[in-house]
């Protein structure tokens, strides 16, 4: 028997954290969404374990922050296996460890709180465009499932079964090196930081619980055609070849092998199907940065196509996405290409190992990677001004409001877009008033503006800045761009 389901917004295929956070964020702009997802259960497998800087802003934005715990932070964090020191000026400086589970719990709970609707079990199987939206086939416990929505959104992972159905295109390079990893209980051996052996790399950090994460690298071995995940005993094996040192009394967790794969689609969007994280783009998980990457794209996406459904989206609103992001993914993917290349390469990599080593030792040098793998350092285009601010994240810092304190993340809480006014005239309200229904303004004592670099701003959902300081006519001429038609006026 064939079930149809009606009236979704917009269909996510896959509940990772990717999907999960622009579930959220679909629903924040009280658009609806089914997140169907082929496992029936969560893993509950640590994986990704690093939160960047900028995601944790973007986490705190919405109030989630506090739902993490309390990671342990570090300062300190690598490129390509060199120490470098991540610390900058920021409100979640470093790198937070968070278990790729937790993180995925959290963004469940808050997406299905905001009345996302997540159906487990329910193996994407097919994908028919058409004029008014798509038409998703599905496996699910009941049997076949067709539900309609105006949009598809692929956050299914690398091996994507929206980008295969749906024929995007990806370039870059095949892998040619293959890691193998694991969580391991029972362990007790020296932690070992990026160790750079004879004949391979090893990795050990004993986390809580007992639990030990492994990942290997035996220089020169290209990636083999598996039908599973590989064996303990061979990457028990493989770590004694490295390090001499018998890990096979251990009991893994869960172990996976991985490859320095690099592709990314050569379009994020294909006329009502999208893509996010790693289905959008392919890259070997090296310090965080993939899963940093994914998330990043969601809080990107979420409000510009719940803005597209809802009606108000500017033209092109939505085609910005690619235009933004796949930008950031290519640039992402050089880096890590370079990273790839200073930790696999081998004794050969040694003398450029020096070298880099040499400039992370540099302030210039350090602060500009550390912005760079944090997320820090984004900026897309925003328009017209001349603002030195324009198209970055809005600056970090304590506000006093009419309303009382509050932080400029906080400020973004509601899912709105936001007009900061320090100027305490009302000039700049009655421009932005007939964009009330998705624009808030907040007016703020001025006494902050050094500390902004700004009397005023227009600053979007995901916390990037599109208009500071112009004139009203340009205040106007942005609020077009990104917000639409007003309502009213």
């Amino acid at each position: 028997m064939t079930g149809q389901d009606t009236g979704t917004g917009v269909v996510i295929a896959g509940a990772g954290p990717v999907g999960l956070l622009l579930a959220g964020e679909l629903r924040l702009g009280g658009v609806p969404v089914t997140v169907l997802e082929r496992l029936a259960e969560p893993t509950g497998e640590s994986r990704a374990s690093t939160l960047h800087a900028r995601t944790m802003e973007l986490l705190d934005q919405r109030g989630l922050v506090g739902a993490l715990g309390t990671p342990p932070r570090a300062a300190r964090g690598h490129f390509g296996g060199i120490p470098l020191d991540m610390t900058l000026p920021a409100p979640f400086p470093g790198l937070w460890k968070v278990p790729q589970s937790r993180t995925e719990a959290v963004l469940a709970r808050w997406a299905a709180g905001l009345g996302a609707c997540i159906r487990r079990d329910h193996e994407l199987t097919g994908i028919t465009e058409h004029r008014g939206g798509v038409a998703v086939r599905a496996a699910s416990p009941g049997g076949p499932l067709t539900l309609r929505a105006r949009y598809l959104v692929g956050c299914d992972g690398e091996r994507t079964t929206v980008g295969r159905l749906a024929g995007f295109d990806y370039t870059g390079e095949e892998a040619d090196k293959e890691l193998l990893r694991a969580d391991v209980a029972g362990l007790d051996i020296p932690d070992r930081r990026f160790e750079r052996h004879p004949r391979g790399l090893a990795i050990a950090s004993r986390g809580p619980g007992g639990i030990t994460r492994i990942m290997l690298h035996e220089y020169g071995t290209a990636p083999r055609s598996r039908t599973g995940e590989p064996g303990f005993a061979e990457l028990a094996a493989a770590w004694a070849r490295i390090t001499g040192e018998d890990i096979s009394h251990g009991t893994a967790v869960w172990l996976n092998a991985f490859d320095n794969t690099r592709r990314q689609a050569t379009r994020y969007r294909r006329g009502r199907i999208l893509l996010a994280g790693d289905a959008a783009h392919q890259q070997m998980p090296v310090g965080g940065q993939a899963l940093n990457l994914g998330l990043q794209d969601a809080a990107n996406l979420g409000w510009k196509l719940a803005a597209e459904l809802k009606g108000w989206g500017a033209p092109r609103l939505l085609d910005t996405y690619h235009d933004e992001r796949h930008a950031v993914g290519r640039r992402v993917l050089t880096n890590i290409a370079a990273q790839a290349l200073l930790l696999l390469g081998g004794p050969r990599a040694d003398p450029a190992r020096q070298v880099f080593g040499e400039l992370l030792a540099t302030p210039t040098a350090r602060s500009h990677l550390a912005a760079a793998i944090g997320g820090l350092d984004i900026r897309y285009e925003a328009g017209q001004g001349g603002h030195p601010l324009l198209g970055s994240r809005l600056p970090y810092h304590l506000l006093e409001t009419g309303a009382g304190p509050v932080t400029t993340l906080e400020l973004l809480r509601p899912g709105r877009g936001v007009l900061l006014d320090l100027t305490g005239s009302p000039a700049l309200s009655t421009v932005a008033a007939p964009w009330a229904d998705r624009v808030r303004t907040v007016p703020a004592e001025s006494a902050a503006a050094p500390a902004l670099g700004f009397t005023a701003a227009l600053i979007r959902p995901d916390g990037h800045l599109v208009w500071a300081d112009g004139s009203a006519a340009e205040l106007r001429g942005a609020l077009h761009t990104w917000f639409g038609r007003p309502a009213r006026g």
